[in-house]
């Protein structure tokens, strides 16, 4: 696990109250969380503030996963 996907995770599950130990980077952190599209932009918030990095909502088509979203991150940073 990345330190990105290690911190995206941590970052999701303090959000959504879920266990972080249970989180995977391959799971889809929309069934993961238990969370819909419009819960996930609350989440790109959090992490656009936490990377200092801004992620345009195109850019999130088709990501569906930890490592997806992490990657995206990491080349945004």
């Amino acid at each position: 696990m990345t330190a990105t996907e290690k911190r995206l995770i941590e970052l999701a599950a303090e959000r959504f109250s879920a266990d972080a130990n249970l989180l995977t980077p391959g799971q889809d952190f929309f069934e993961a969380l238990g969370i819909k599209s419009i819960q996930a932009l609350d989440l790109l918030t959090d992490l656009e503030d936490e990377f200092d990095i801004e992620i345009p909502d195109y850019e999130m088509q088709g990501v569906n996963t930890f490592a997806a979203l992490a990657a995206l991150i990491d080349k945004r940073a």
